[in-house]
């Protein structure tokens, strides 16, 4: 895997960002005023990162920071819900009633 980005919580633009040069990957998500859930909505890494394991890292390091947040996730993402799948034991931070395939 690649080294290690420093994820960038940009909530004017409601979405986790990896910088990466001049480039930037992103995980767009809601989260409503009220409660405690996010949604994350779309996973999106530039062609040019694909298949370096960037998208994986972003997501890893976005559900860290959402459980360090007291958060629940709404994974509308199927990249997401397919990490998640993948990596059970995040599975405690999907909020009940969701599930992942």
């Amino acid at each position: 895997m690649n080294e290690p980005y420093e994820l960038i919580d940009n909530t004017e633009r409601r979405q986790y960002e990896f910088r990466i040069g001049e480039r930037l990957a992103l995980i767009s998500y809601l989260k409503p005023s009220a409660g405690k859930d996010i949604f994350l909505t779309h996973t999106e890494v530039p062609i040019s990162l694909g298949g370096k394991g960037i998208g994986s890292q972003l997501v890893e390091q976005t559900l860290k920071d959402i459980e360090q947040k007291g958060l629940e996730v709404v994974p509308l993402c199927p990249f997401v819900a397919s990490y998640i799948h993948k990596h059970p034991q995040w599975k405690r931070l999907v909020k009940h009633g969701y599930h992942v395939q």
